[in-house]
């Protein structure tokens, strides 16, 4: 019989390969990831922002805040990427017409070229290369359990906010 203890002690050391896995997996995503899309004078950063503004929902733009809080970044990090992309053309920001102390983000036409006809192609054959050898229940099921960790993660953040009083991500 196994006991609470030594299961308490199995699901911690568990518990750290895996967010040391994690934080392999990041640093390598951000390093094979921009790889893959370097060519087009990319960064993984600028591979999310993209990628989140191309979504049909945000086809108006997004608020500085909500791309922060969809990215999950602090809004001072997502500040500079914004800049350096809107001196490359591939973003614009402008006043927000509901609320003018607020910055609307939208994807510039060069922007928009650039994301469907030469990066979302390299991003696919990323993809392909890095899941080559998982099914489609493999990612479905790593898929799940990356969204359950991150509610975790979100609840955690949420309450430390509430707590501090700190609004930034």
């Amino acid at each position: 019989m196994v006991s609470a203890k030594s299961d308490t002690a199995a699901k911690l050391e568990l518990a750290n390969r895996l967010f040391f896995r994690l934080y392999q997996c990041a640093n390598m995503l951000h390093k094979t990831g921009s790889r893959a899309v370097e060519t087009e004078g990319l960064t993984t950063q600028q591979w999310a922002v993209l990628g989140a503004l191309s979504r049909p929902e945000a086809e108006r733009g997004m608020s500085v805040g909500d791309l922060a809080r969809y990215l999950m970044v602090s809004r001072q990090n997502l500040s500079g990427l914004v800049s350096r992309m809107e001196r490359d053309g591939h973003v614009s920001a402008s006043a927000d017409g509901r609320d003018r102390r607020s910055r609307l983000i939208t994807m510039t036409a060069p922007g928009r070229k650039l994301w469907t006809q030469q990066a979302t192609p390299k991003i696919h054959a990323y993809y392909e290369d890095v899941l080559q050898d998982f099914s489609v229940d493999d990612v479905t099921h790593t898929l799940h359990y990356l969204l359950k960790l991150l509610d975790n993660m979100k609840r955690l953040d949420d309450a430390t906010q509430s707590a501090t009083g700190d609004e930034e991500q």
